[in-house]
């Protein structure tokens, strides 16, 4: 049968089913098989750019009568790697004075260094590449100087993606709950470092979404009611729990955009800066009493209450400054305490957030400082949206979860679901 598509357009739909599918349980793996395919892909596009240069035209371009040659399919090629052994379909020609070699691939005995090919890959979905820094890779690689198109196309790629999902719309998204965070990166060759705002949630379905990677600066009050504007001016409706860390300026802007969403303050943000204000000998005593108070409350009053004895604890001790940071901001720190039983922990932290945020971080340690914020955005978003939106472990609500959630969004997120319902 006759090949329509060219075999780098057939490894693309492989990469897109791969993204389609999910990271699953092993995101590292995942990982691994997006960076093979991508290094396919680059070998596979390079020779057939440098095939369309020495016939002189595009594919699908009609030919003029005075040049030479003619396509004539792909013969499939085993190409020997450092890394092991990859299928790369080189173009046939007929009609002509000579047959097509292409200049890319080895000789002899030489192998082709596919790790160079591999983390170009990795770094074009989660980092952003520019043309020094594709034709530096290629050269590594031993595919020698890659063709000004083929170069332009890899840096490219990854740009317009990420410019698609921050123009998106956000109409038919229903979020049960929203978790806003930031981190801080070195977004320019100089200067410090700076803010990178980042929203994402579960919908009402149980779906992962991510929302939002915008940069922050100071991490101000501007700066997260710009992102909370962004995100109602793209369509998002009023989340029914928001879950955030205790700064002032969030606190504002959250309030400022959504007055009617429960706001549930980060449990594993508290009890950091809780056990920073205690000296060594108690921190684990009370880090033990503090989860214990969350994990064994059955609602929000018994939850308050249980926090409430923990806060006159401490102030007998001593320990004044420790009792106002934990009496600080407490209605907060049970709110996720009306929601279904068996998501409340999941739902009382931005800790999954945190976790992709640190993956962003160990990968920013390798690059140093990112040329622009550009870089730095679209490396933040890749490295999350493979992590949060590619995940396959979302939330499952049962029916009766639905209706209570329902009823709570229309009745207002202040109605309490009875333990006895939802305890499964």
């Amino acid at each position: 049968m006759r090949r329509t598509v060219p075999p780098s357009a057939e490894i693309e739909e492989q990469i897109d089913q791969l993204l389609a599918v999910g990271v699953g349980e092993n995101p590292r793996e995942s990982l691994s098989g997006l960076a093979k395919l991508g290094a396919r892909l680059i070998i596979q596009r390079a020779v057939e750019d440098e095939f369309d240069a020495w016939l002189g035209r595009a594919r699908y371009q009609r030919r003029p009568e005075w040049q030479r040659g003619l396509r004539n399919g792909f013969r499939p090629r085993r190409v020997q790697t450092a890394e092991g052994e990859l299928s790369v379909d080189v173009p046939q020609v007929r009609e002509a004075a000579e047959p097509f070699v292409s200049k890319l691939f080895p000789r002899g005995t030489k192998l082709l260094r596919t790790e160079p090919l591999r983390a170009m890959v990795i770094g074009a979905f989660v980092r952003g590449l520019s043309m020094r820094d594709v034709e530096s890779l290629c050269e590594q690689a031993g595919l020698g100087k890659l063709s000004k198109s083929t170069a332009s196309r890899i840096c490219s790629e990854l740009r317009e993606r990420f410019e698609a999902f921050q123009r998106r719309d956000l109409y038919d998204i229903q979020l049960a709950a929203l978790f806003v965070d930031a981190v801080f990166l070195s977004v320019r060759p100089d200067g410090p470092k700076e803010g990178v705002l980042v929203a994402w949630g579960f919908t009402e379905a149980g779906e992962r979404v991510l929302l939002a990677v915008m940069l922050g600066m100071r991490e101000s009050h501007e700066d997260w009611l710009a992102l909370g504007r962004d995100l109602i001016a793209r369509g998002l409706g009023a989340p029914m729990l928001i879950v955030a860390d205790g700064a002032p300026g969030l606190i504002k802007a959250v309030e400022q955009c959504w007055p009617a969403s429960d706001r549930q303050h980060c449990a594993v943000h508290r009890v950091r800066n809780l056990l920073a204000k205690l000296p060594e000998r108690e921190r684990e005593r009370v880090r033990a009493a503090y989860w214990q108070a969350l994990d064994e409350a059955i609602n929000e009053r018994d939850g308050k209450q249980r926090l409430q004895a923990l806060v006159e604890q401490l102030d007998k001790a001593g320990y004044t400054a420790a009792a106002r940071c934990l009496a600080d901001d407490l209605d907060a720190l049970v709110v996720h305490l009306r929601y279904p039983t068996r998501h409340r922990r999941r739902w009382r932290s931005t800790n999954l957030l945190e976790r992709s945020l640190g993956e962003v971080k160990r990968r920013t340690k390798v690059i140093g400082r990112f040329p622009g914020e550009t870089s730095c955005l679209t490396l933040v978003w890749a490295v999350l949206d493979l992590y949060i939106t590619h995940a396959t472990n979302g939330v499952r609500f049962t029916q009766l979860e639905r209706q209570r959630l329902k009823r709570m969004r229309s009745e207002g997120t202040d109605q309490t679901i009875p333990e006895e319902v939802t305890a499964a």
